[in-house]
């Protein structure tokens, strides 16, 4: 099922014994287009500081509730590496990370997450000093940064083949995979539109730079594309029904890399 990263924002998220914080963004992979990193706020408990939270510590979300149940500890927390989200994450701090905790790195696999498909719950002993086995891979020691935040994300710009026509306005994520399925982009501003989906599959390049997301997509075929209510819930056949319109096929499991400018 697609799930608006907007309904996830402010829930509540708890480790095994009691609560940390709240949602207050996600950080995505510009390559594959996945969500890598729930950013929580922990109010006064940590001093105001941030902390990332992957995926693999999440057990299951109650969307009634907006609550976000973890497999970590408070204490695991409290002593996982500190990452700044006021400029771009690294691979290093990365695999620090994902090492404290005995977590696969999710680059250098096959899968959208490293040697799995999906963000599989994981056994940590990172208190321990134990973990799982990850994946190794040589090129991405110095790799580029390719984490970037949903929230800032959000306010860019979508250039069709002939011009402008919207802003990026969310995302829909698959609460299995994490990855993003379609992004929401609002047109109000160019006529009196409503808001579209596009697949990420269809973005051709993304310039931080200049604030804007490129598609080959023709101005004309976004304006005529299916409107998007957020109030539904979007169906397979409605999914279906978004490819059809452009002509594409279906998106399958793995991530198509993108260029970034």
């Amino acid at each position: 099922m697609l799930r608006s990263v907007k309904d996830l924002e402010k829930c509540g998220v708890d480790a095994i014994d009691g609560a940390i914080g709240t949602v207050q963004d996600f950080y995505f992979d510009d390559e594959s287009w996945v969500i890598r990193y729930l950013i929580v706020d922990t109010g006064t408990w940590l001093k105001n500081r941030t902390v990332f939270i992957s995926p693999h510590s999440i057990r299951n979300w109650d969307w009634q509730g907006k609550a976000l149940p973890l497999s970590i500890t408070r204490e695991q927390v409290e002593h996982s590496p500190i990452i700044g989200v006021d400029e771009p994450v690294s691979r290093q701090q990365e695999k620090a990370y994902l090492g404290y905790y005995g977590y696969p790195y999710y680059w250098g696999g096959t899968g959208l997450w490293g040697p799995l498909s999906y963000p599989e719950i994981l056994v940590s002993n990172a208190r321990k000093g134990e973990g799982t086995s990850r994946t190794h891979n040589a090129r991405a020691e110095h790799a580029n940064p390719h984490l970037r935040s949903c929230n800032a994300v959000s306010r860019y710009y979508l250039q069709a083949s002939d011009g402008e026509i919207g802003h990026l306005q969310g995302y829909l994520i698959d609460e299995t995979s994490w990855a993003i399925r379609f992004l929401i982009v609002n047109t109000s501003n160019w006529w009196l539109g409503h808001q579209v989906l596009i697949a990420p599959e269809w973005i051709d390049s993304v310039s931080w730079l200049q604030s804007t997301v490129t598609t080959g997509l023709s101005r004309q075929a976004v304006k005529e594309s299916p409107a998007y209510d957020p109030a539904v819930v979007l169906e397979p056949a409605a999914q279906a029904l978004i490819y059809t319109h452009y002509g594409r096929s279906a998106y399958a499991i793995d991530p198509v890399k993108r260029k970034v400018a």
